[in-house]
Parts: C-alpha cells; sequence; structure tokens
C-alpha cells in the first residue's frame, strides 16, 4: 500500500484515485493533463471535516446572534435570533438540511440574520474573530477541538495531489472567510485557494487608512449551479478532479472534466454511525446521480482506516 494515503484501505476508491492521478500524470499517455490544467477542487462541511449534528460554521454565527439578543430583547421572539438565544440546534440545523431537500425558507432567514450579525465589522476583525472561535472552540458530541474535526484521509488527499502536480482549491457553500482563518493551518490550503460564500464588502477609510468591511447584504452564496459559476470565475479552468458529499456539490461535480478532459468525482459517504455520524439526508439526488454515472463513492466506514 502506498504511505502517501496510509489512512486508506486497499479498495475501489482508493485505486479509483491512485489510478486516475497515474493516468493523468504518465507523459505519452492518452489521458495524460498538463500540469497547469490539473486542478482539483474540494467541498469542505461534510466532505474534508464534520458537519453534524450542526456545521461549524453555524455554532460561530450562533455564538453572535445570541449576543446580539442579549443586549436586544426584542430579537428574542425572531429568527434567527430566537434559536440562538435557545440554543434551538434543530431549527438552527435544519435550516441547511432543509436547503439540500430543496426548502430554503428557513436558510433565507438564517442568511438575513448573518448578514445583520457582522455588518460594519472589517474583514480583518472577521478573520480574527473566526480564527479565535475555532482555535479555542471544541465539537459539541465528538469532544475534539474543531482544528481536529478534519479528516486526516481527505488531507492525505490534498498533499497527494499536490504531490502529483494538482493545484488544490476549497469550494465550498460554507463562509469563505470563516475557512480562511484556518484553511492553511488545518488543510495546508492558502487563503487565496478558498472558494465560498460571502457578505457583501465595501471600501470606508478610518484612522487606518482604509479599511474593508462588511455590508448587511449578502453577495453569493456559493452552492449548486454557483459552485460551477464560482469555480470558473475565481480559477479560470474546468478541474479535472472534485469531491462533494451533499446535493449541493452536484453541479460541481458535473462541471468537473467537460468535453475534452478526463475527470474522477468523489463522493463522501457518510455511513459510520461509531466513528461519527451515518446520514444520507441532503444527498439523496446526489448518491443516486453517482450510482447512475459510475462515480467513485468514498464509504467513510470501509474506505478509511481513521476519521479523526
Amino acid at each position: 500500500m502506498n504511505a502517501e494515503l496510509s489512512s486508506w484501505r486497499d479498495g475501489d476508491a482508493r485505486v479509483a484515485i491512485t489510478d486516475f492521478v497515474r493516468r493523468v500524470t504518465t507523459e505519452g499517455g492518452a489521458d495524460y493533463v498538463d500540469p497547469v490544467d490539473r486542478v482539483a477542487v474540494v467541498d469542505n462541511d461534510g466532505t474534508l471535516w464534520t458537519e453534524k449534528p450542526m456545521q461549524i460554521e453555524i455554532g460561530f454565527i450562533l455564538q453572535r446572534l445570541a449576543a446580539m439578543a442579549e443586549q436586544a430583547p426584542e430579537l428574542r421572539a425572531k429568527q434567527p435570533w430566537k434559536a440562538a438565544y435557545t440554543d434551538d440546534y434543530e431549527w438552527l440545523g435544519g435550516a441547511i438540511t432543509k436547503h439540500y431537500g430543496g426548502d430554503d425558507s428557513d436558510l433565507k432567514v438564517l442568511m438575513g440574520g448573518f448578514v445583520q450579525a457582522f455588518a460594519g465589522m472589517s474583514a480583518e476583525d472577521y478573520l480574527a474573530a473566526s480564527g479565535e472561535y475555532l482555535r479555542n472552540g471544541s465539537h459539541p458530541t465528538l469532544g475534539r477541538a474543531f482544528r481536529q474535526c478534519a479528516y486526516p484521509p481527505m488531507v492525505e488527499l490534498l498533499r497527494y495531489l499536490e504531490a502529483h502536480g494538482f493545484a488544490v482549491y476549497i469550494a465550498s457553500g460554507g463562509d469563505r472567510d470563516f475557512i480562511r482563518a484556518i484553511s492553511d493551518e488545518v488543510y495546508g490550503i492558502p487563503s487565496e485557494r478558498v472558494i465560498g460564500s460571502s457578505n457583501a464588502l465595501a471600501y470606508q477609510e478610518d484612522e487606518h487608512g482604509a479599511a474593508v468591511v462588511y455590508r448587511a447584504q449578502p453577495d453569493v452564496f456559493d452552492d449548486g449551479p454557483v459552485k460551477a459559476v464560482r469555480i470558473w470565475s475565481r480559477i479560470g479552468r474546468r478541474p479535472i478532479l472534485s469531491a462533494g458529499n451533499a446535493n449541493g456539490d452536484l453541479p460541481m461535480l458535473e462541471f468537473t472534466g467537460g468535453p475534452s478532459l478526463p475527470a474522477l468525482r468523489l463522493v463522501v459517504l457518510h455511513d459510520d454511525e461509531e466513528r461519527e455520524f451515518a446520514y444520507t439526508d441532503g444527498a439523496d439526488e446526489l448518491l443516486e446521480r453517482a450510482d447512475r454515472k459510475g462515480w467513485t463513492v468514498i464509504s467513510v466506514r470501509d474506505d478509511w482506516t481513521t476519521v479523526f
């Protein structure tokens, strides 16, 4: 077994990865891809680190909304401040689950609270607050520091791809600047290679000269078809390898390869109740497409020797 992927069992998923990398890096081969076109895009929540029982970023937003509700009692009867103030994780996590099922009603409410929560904050202050939360916080049920909630097999995959000439990007529905706070530290991915959702920004002069601050309105929600659009707008190339775990990743996987390049599409299946969580909610369409088109499904239970 290749030590470069030491946390992967020698099964179909690992073989698919190593075979694909061999084919696209063998000069003179039918599937050889020039290094400039070896682009990989990988989702974050549920693909690079755990997303249950609630996405880690939601906890950060929850903290901020709860503080707002503490200062302004009138907010406590209004979502999403109500859920934040009463620790209603079911409503908060359910907003994301409903989104993956095609219902964005609660997600729009949550996003509306999010943009108001950080309006006026400078990008640097947001980055610092995100970093502090991620470095000091811990997962509510796994009992692990947030920084230790990344999946070693997937981090190994990032290094494996880079060692074979791939440029690796994170393409997430999560907030771009939240992920940037720890992307290099946890994943070895520099901040400029993080593509994600974002609030609108504005230029503002201050006592230090000028700053970029958050406006009270969204910019881009990087999920579904928008993922493919953002990948092109940020990179200017199609990826030849992509990895995701939810219905919102489906357009990104379909966009991979295209008419002229080879492609490897990876789908992470959470089926390990003992070591992590077992669930398919919000991934039913993706799993059906993967089965129908022969995409590579990575079983957390069967393909990884370790989860954390």
